[in-house]
């Protein structure tokens, strides 16, 4: 079982796509809550998550996703673009209180935005961004951390997790 795809782009900078089964998933093996899928066919190239587990969520009140990476495993001087890669399926119910998306990076104030999925097409992978972050050269250590919560308001279904993409901006 794979936690995470890495891939090198055109540019020779390292990408990643933390999978669903290294996420820290709330109530995920719950089968009452969240189902584990293969992927929907037709999905291939390198930072997809082809061939990887998604995880569905079957009915919940509380959302809470989380993913971390470690900063050195990420090209120095790069800046990335991180987001959640997501689908809401159709009859997918109680998105009408936005997620809290939250980015954190070492000695850094936390990204932080609100994403209505409310009114997102449904049956497509959504990247619901999160924020950016930069390597600086020489940097030690550290982890970036990445999140999606909603709390309360509504029972919840119909979303689809394929992961956390992390990867340089264009």
């Amino acid at each position: 079982m794979q936690t995470q795809r890495h891939w090198v782009d055109e540019k020779g900078n390292s990408c990643f796509m933390l999978l669903p089964r290294g996420l820290s998933i709330a109530w995920a093996e719950n089968p009452s809550y969240w189902a584990w899928l293969p992927p929907p066919p037709g999905e291939g190239s390198a930072g997809d998550a082809a061939g990887e587990e998604v995880a569905e969520l079957k009915n919940v009140w509380s959302l809470e996703v989380h993913g971390k990476l470690e900063l050195s495993q990420l090209t120095p001087g790069a800046t990335y673009e991180v987001a959640i890669e997501v689908m809401l399926k159709q009859g997918c119910a109680g998105w009408q209180v936005p997620v809290d998306l939250q980015l954190e990076l070492p000695g850094a104030r936390a990204q932080e935005r609100k994403e209505s999925l409310e009114k997102q097409a449904r049956g497509q992978w959504l990247p619901l961004k999160v924020g950016d972050v930069e390597v600086e050269k020489g940097q030690q250590g550290g982890e970036l951390v990445v999140s999606m919560s909603q709390d309360g308001g509504h029972w919840k279904s119909g979303l689809v997790v394929r992961g956390i993409r992390i990867a340089p901006k264009n």
